[in-house]
């Protein structure tokens, strides 16, 4: 009898060092499993399956502590079908048992799970569960989060031997989590090392501004995984912003809008030259002015685009989807440098289009040179040449076509006159002109026409026609531009604006379908009575060959 017992108890020996031992080397294979992977999102999953399997538990999961310190911000579990966390609802935010880990990061056992005090009860389909086994997951001196294990199989409580093994798994889980954090870390720099290279090389080729600043924009919303990006620049003598371009959810919605400096997101970065983030864009009540095109956004940084914050040239916008990570200081870091690329791209564009003005200016002034220098005297010699001429030829017919030719050539040095006129004028004094307006409106109407409108200017259209004069024959060539391009179905459209001594007059020409005798004339009365308020009139004609001409005029004097 007694050799049986001791045989019985061997046995039991060799059982318990077997099982010993077969825990040991499942804790190993844990611990390779976990330190195999990168992919952060990979390491925190195996982690909790890991811990799962090392002690028999029915339930595991792993809650990562938010940047303020009392909240869980991302939560992962093992043991409930996707359809039973459905039903349960909203994932745990550390409140009860989950809190109390996180205000105290030290293991804790427990035989009933509702019977400690900081229990609050489990919500409505929760599956019951009484032990319970926490332990913190530290990284380095930080404590990244709690792995959490409920229910072990069998109806036995966790005891000093599980929670050895989940502590050595928490070990070997920070070191895990540390190497998966530096890897994703130097992954993303090296993705803002190639988008910064990117931009520099689009930037350096010459590329439209706007196309360097969507190129920014884009690669940072990429890069940070931001659901929405967007640029937004001061307004000279304004007080606010307007966003000059947005990509991703929204974007469209955005581009154009005005952002006022005070009470927005990117008024406080543009203001104070430094990034401001929150962790909801579209309920922060710090920020509750402005466009309210921000549904469904969550956490957002806003970062200025300079290195001060009276040098800031504008801001750009990332924000994510409610429930995502909010922006860290690792992530900030890169994108303040990023930012400056952006700077820079600004910066670059309007010298460069310094630089082109000044080349155009200086070729308006050779031009000018040559015109005056070359052209018109020339002009001017012929046509003395041929009045000299004049006298000479006996024939009537003759005598009267030279006579012709002279006032054509006298017409036609008074026109490169005012040529000359306004290719001196500087952009400054040119950019309000009438002559610049008029250019620029009818450059624009070829867009919708389908073809350039013809131009000539005559006359000294920027000094001799008054301001208020000058918005009327632009409203006015808006308006016949306008009701061409509609109604006209023309494929030739002419457009002269002369000034005389005495008057300004418009004339727009089209070789279309004319203007219908029972058709709507509102605009045509609007032309009237706008030329009639300044003490002139409107002239509506059908030319020989087809179409419609509109002659607006009004007095100078």
């Amino acid at each position: 009898m007694r050799l049986d017992e001791l045989l019985e108890e061997l046995q039991a020996r060799i059982n318990a060092a077997r099982g010993t031992r077969d825990r040991v080397h499942s804790l190993l294979e844990a611990v390779v499993s976990v330190g195999r992977e990168l992919d952060l999102s990979q390491v925190l999953r195996r982690i909790v399956e890991a811990g799962a399997l090392l002690v028999d538990a029915r339930y595991a999961a792993l809650g990562v502590i938010g940047p303020d310190g009392r909240r869980l911000s991302q939560f992962l579990t093992v043991g409930m079908t996707e359809e039973e966390i459905a039903r349960i609802g909203p994932l745990p935010a550390g409140h009860g048992i989950l809190g109390e880990l996180i205000r105290h990061p030290e293991p804790l056992r427990l035989t009933d799970l509702g019977a400690h005090d900081a229990s609050f009860g489990f919500p409505a389909h929760h599956p019951p569960m009484r032990t319970f086994l926490g332990v913190p997951i530290r990284v380095r001196d930080e404590v990244f989060g709690n792995l959490y294990l409920t229910d072990k199989l069998g109806g036995a409580d966790f005891d000093a031997e599980d929670e050895a093994v989940i502590s050595t798994l928490s070990v070997a889980a920070g070191v895990a989590i540390d190497n998966a954090r530096l890897y994703e870390a130097s992954q993303r720099q090296q993705r803002w090392l190639q988008a910064s290279a990117e931009t520099t090389s689009s930037l350096l080729s010459g590329s439209p501004r706007l196309e360097v600043l969507e190129l920014i924009a884009r690669r940072a919303r990429e890069i940070t995984g931001a659901a929405l990006a967007d640029v937004s620049v001061p307004v000279a003598g304004a007080g606010h912003l307007v966003v000059e371009l947005a990509t991703g959810e929204g974007g469209e919605s955005r581009r154009g809008l005005t952002v006022p400096v005070d009470g927005t997101l990117c008024g406080a970065a543009h203001r104070t030259g430094a990034p401001v983030v929150t962790a909801r864009l579209d309920g922060d009540d710090r920020y509750g002015a402005g466009p309210r095109c921000t549904d469904g956004l969550g956490p957002a940084v806003a970062v200025p685009l300079g290195s001060a914050a009276e040098d800031t040239r504008g801001v750009l916008l990332l924000a994510r989807r409610h429930g995502e990570q909010v922006f860290t200081d690792e992530e900030i870091q890169p994108l303040l440098a990023f930012a400056g690329q952006a700077a820079v791209a600004l910066e670059l564009a309007d010298r460069r289009s310094d630089a082109e003005q000044l080349a155009l200016l200086e070729d308006r002034d050779r031009i000018a040179r040559d015109l005056h220098d070359l052209a018109i005297q020339r002009l001017f010699a012929t046509g003395m040449t041929l009045q000299s001429a004049a006298r000479l030829v006996q024939h009537e017919g003759a005598a009267e076509r030279v006579s012709r030719a002279v006032a054509d050539l006298d017409e036609t040095i008074k026109i490169i006159r005012s040529t000359i006129f306004g290719l001196r004028a500087r952009e400054g004094e040119a950019g309000p002109g009438l002559r610049a307006r008029v250019a620029r409106a009818v450059g624009e109407t070829a867009t919708t026409l389908g073809f350039p409108p013809r131009l000539s200017m005559e006359g000294l259209l920027d000094t001799d026609v008054p301001p208020e004069v000058a918005d009327h024959v632009m409203a006015a060539l808006t308006e016949t531009l306008s009701n061409a391009a509609r109604h006209a179905h023309a494929t030739l459209v002419e457009v002269s604006v002369r000034a005389t001594s005495d008057e300004v007059v418009l004339t727009v020409t089209d070789n279309g379908r004319g203007i219908p005798d029972g058709g709507r004339r509102s605009g045509l009365r609007n032309l009237e009575e706008r030329a009639r308020s300044l003490g002139g009139g409107l002239e509506i004609g059908r030319p020989a060959d087809g179409g419609s001409r509109l002659v607006w005029r009004a007095p100078l004097t």
